[in-house]
């Protein structure tokens, strides 16, 4: 095999390796960063909850209504 078409193979193979490990470690960042969104979207539900729980129990009064005294 001519040395300089050895040379470009071996460059080629060791770009495909790189890219193979961006390639794997890129996956594992999405799925952390998937798992890391469920377990947000879990706790904006569970805090929409209680807040809707809050709110329900909440009466308001007319006063509330009221602009404050400096407008």
């Amino acid at each position: 095999m001519d040395e300089m078409l050895e040379q470009r193979l071996i460059e080629l193979e060791t770009r495909i390796a790189y890219y193979e490990r961006m390639a794997e470690d890129l996956s594992s960042v999405i799925a952390d960063q998937g798992n890391l969104i469920d377990v947000l979207n879990e706790r904006v539900r569970r805090l929409t909850g209680r807040l809707r729980e809050v709110e329900s129990g909440w009466d308001r009064s007319p006063q509330d209504d009221k602009p404050p005294p400096h407008y």
